[in-house]
């Protein structure tokens, strides 16, 4: 396909499509003539890839172009595709650097059997929100979030549910992007209501 099909097909501008070629991003096209190129399925399911990599997830070019290199390198491993994609794997080897609380991170993640990278940013924050919680004078510990950790591995089980509608690693990723970083304000939402109506339940008159 030319550049102003792909661009057609996924949404991209040609500018923006011109801007990830010379960055990087996206690898070029087969030459068809001196300003030309052609371009296949493989380019649209990146080019899909990186426009959630950095218009959904946020990340910069430099950063996006670091998961995709290690993408590339994993491309046969759907686990670890996801994990780059999402923040929860490294792009490097670099060993995590200790964090305050991640004693009892572990012990909640061992109690659920759970099986999670040692570099997950969501480690440093289940660590840091019991923290500030002993700070503010709550008595809250690790055990306390089993429950909520029970509902989270259900949510996860819809979410990975609904990326077998594609066998392909790239689109999969592209959808876990989108349903992971968009779903999460709405999830939240929903917590919100939830909670309102559990509220009118137990103290409305």
């Amino acid at each position: 396909m030319r550049i102003s099909e792909l661009s057609r097909r996924s949404g991209v501008p040609i500018t923006t499509i011109k801007h990830y070629l010379r960055e990087g991003l996206l690898p070029p096209g087969r030459p068809t003539a001196a300003t030309q190129a052609e371009y296949t399925e493989a380019h649209l399911r990146r080019l899909r890839l990186i426009r959630a990599l950095i218009g959904v997830r946020g990340l910069s070019t430099k950063a996006a172009r670091e998961v995709l290199a290690a993408v590339s390198e994993h491309e046969a491993d759907t686990h670890q595709i996801l994990g780059l994609v999402l923040g929860a794997r490294p792009t490097s080897t670099t060993e995590p650097a200790a964090r305050p609380g991640a004693a009892e991170t572990d012990a909640l993640l061992s109690e659920m059997g759970w099986e999670v990278s040692p570099h997950a940013p969501a480690r440093a924050v289940v660590a840091q929100t019991l923290e500030t919680l002993r700070t503010l004078g709550v008595e809250y510990d690790w055990r306390s979030l089993i429950p909520y950790a029970a509902l989270a591995e259900r949510t996860a089980t819809l979410d990975l549910d609904q990326l077998n509608a594609t066998a392909d690693p790239l689109e999969q990723a592209e959808r876990a992007v989108l349903l992971t970083v968009l779903l999460e304000p709405a999830l939240l939402a929903l917590r919100r209501l939830a909670q309102e109506d559990e509220s009118a339940k137990r103290y409305g008159g």
